[in-house]
């Protein structure tokens, strides 16, 4: 439906899931589902949430309930001269806007979720939890997003800890590899690993539509000899699963080479994998920049290029991709990039929708309710 809209805004991660559906840019309201969003996580909030949200609901088979402060919220309407088009849209009840209490920092801690019980990120996850929206996107204080999920949502049985799922390119620019943890767990034990294993081949095979998905565990060599005592214990234990396909070791250089389509680590390996990832595309660009000839031939070169070359930049940026999964709730949540503005939130709510409209959760429960009671 959107995808021949949506694909020279920003890189999709998701692009081949529309590519079966009709392209007139019409949208059956039956087929819409309500997705929560927290209207005040970020460093821009509320107006860029909002604004990427009335975009959404023009280009998505989607309605948002939008949870934010008043005041904040008016103010950034009229600033940003939003005032017409959220107008229609809550005509059209595309938008229903929800007062929340005072927000949560995105420098406060985590905990501060069980105190501030009226914030918008907890509002928002309520909504999840009492079955008004099919699933939850914020911004905020990626930590404070994680507590209020667990606290709200819970986590599914049979999962000790959720896990940060995001999704990096490969090569091909139709594959995508899906990393975690990427940093909510910085300590890690093997069995944690094993969890996230089965959560990342549901998500591949349910979401991505990856038949088989080829789970690797990111290591220094591909012996199963090699690695730190995290790695050696997770190897077998990925190895005699019989539940998905273990492709084996995953070196740094190959995270990328579209050999695997899930790949596995603590979070404090995947965090660097990660905002390494999210420097390549700029430092890319200016490699490329520095390296083209001065004068009148450089720019004749840059004026061919440089179409070409931001697409590239976009391919390897995470930050494109507007958000990552947190996989082990009992619910589908995404977290943005806190420097979310209205093209990563589009980018975000679109991952959302394609995640709750494939019945990811319906599986994840089946893998929860065959897994025993977790002490």
């Amino acid at each position: 439906m959107a995808g021949a809209v949506l694909q020279p805004l920003v890189f999709d991660p998701l692009r081949r899931l529309q590519q079966g559906s009709g392209h007139d840019g019409s949208i059956n309201d039956a087929d819409r589902l309500w997705v929560a969003v927290d209207g005040m996580g970020g460093d821009f909030a509320p107006g860029p949430i909002l604004e990427g949200c009335l975009r959404a609901v023009e280009l998505l088979p989607l309605r948002v309930r939008f949870v934010a402060e008043e005041a904040p919220l008016n103010q950034a309407v009229a600033a940003m001269g939003l005032q017409q088009e959220l107008a229609v849209a809550l005509d059209r009840n595309l938008i229903q806007i929800i007062p929340s209490g005072p927000s949560v920092g995105m420098d406060e801690e985590a905990t501060v979720v069980r105190k501030k019980r009226d914030a918008s990120i907890n509002m928002a996850m309520d909504l999840v939890k009492e079955g008004q929206a099919k699933a939850v996107y914020s911004a905020g204080n990626s930590g404070a997003v994680m507590a209020s999920a667990i606290f709200r949502l819970g986590r599914l049985k049979g999962i000790d800890r959720p896990a940060i799922g995001a999704l990096f390119p490969t090569r091909d620019p139709e594959q995508q590899v899906l990393v975690l943890d990427v940093g909510a767990n910085m300590d890690c034990k093997a069995t944690y690993l094993h969890q996230w294993a089965l959560l990342g081949n549901i998500y591949s095979r349910d979401v991505l539509q990856v038949k088989q998905p080829r789970i690797g565990l990111v290591n220094i060599g591909e012996e199963d000899c090699k690695g730190n005592e995290l790695c050696l214990k997770t190897y077998p234990l990925l190895a005699a699963e019989q539940r998905f396909v273990f492709a084996g070791n995953c070196e740094g250089r190959d995270v990328l080479s579209g050999e695997f389509d899930v790949v596995v680590c603590d979070g404090f390996t995947g965090n660097v994998l990660l905002k390494f990832l999210e420097s390549v595309g700029s430092v890319l660009l200016d490699v490329i920049k520095e390296e083209l000839p001065r004068g009148r031939r450089g720019k004749v070169g840059s004026a061919f290029l440089i179409n070409n070359l931001r697409r590239i930049k976009k391919r390897l940026d995470h930050a494109e991709h507007g958000g990552a999964l947190l996989l082990g709730v009992d619910g589908v949540c995404v977290i943005g990039h806190g420097s979310s503005k209205a093209l990563s939130v589009l980018s975000a709510l679109r991952l959302a929708h394609s995640a709750a409209n494939h019945g990811v959760m319906a599986n994840l429960h089946a893998l929860s309710a065959s897994a025993p009671v977790v002490d």
